[in-house]
């Protein structure tokens, strides 16, 4: 057998071996991100932290979170194990007014905006409908918590 001959036929052997190990994309189980390393209550989860792994353990009841991007940048609830799936109650958004710090409040309506201070009377995070007793005046409001920390009234 030539070498030309030879090296063909050991190609098309070497092709025939890799098209029946190869798996078909559905068939192929989707990598979940779990701790790479212990992630204690109230750490913030960054992407370090976290390995992409094919078969994690699934403790508990689900469901469980099969995207980096959805809990990169989070607050653990949960002491968080390598290896072991992240459930979605296990994590939290970071809390950016905790209960009796103090808080800018700001109010703007039109070109008139008003600012003052206030004491938190709850834990929010942003997006979170937040009461504030005003500093000045010891009427308690609610409002919005900005990406800031501060807190937006609005008129009522």
């Amino acid at each position: 057998m030539s070498s030309t001959r030879a090296r063909s036929v050991l190609n098309a052997a070497i092709a025939a071996i890799a098209a029946s190990c190869a798996v078909p994309a559905a068939a192929q189980e989707a990598l979940a991100p779990t701790p790479r390393v212990v992630i204690y209550p109230g750490d913030v989860i960054r992407d370090d932290m976290l390995a992409d792994v094919a078969e994690a353990a699934r403790d508990g009841s689900g469901p469980f979170v099969e995207q980096r991007t959805l809990i990169v940048g989070k607050v653990a609830r949960l002491t968080l194990l390598p290896g072991h799936a992240i459930p979605f109650y296990g994590v939290s958004n970071r809390k950016l007014v905790a209960n009796g710090t103090e808080v800018k409040l700001i109010y703007s309506e039109g070109g008139l905006v008003i600012m003052t201070t206030g004491a938190a009377l709850q834990d929010g995070s942003i997006g979170d409908i937040v009461r504030v007793r005003n500093s000045d005046s010891g009427v308690t409001v609610s409002g919005a918590v900005q990406p800031d920390g501060s807190v937006r009234v609005s008129g009522g």
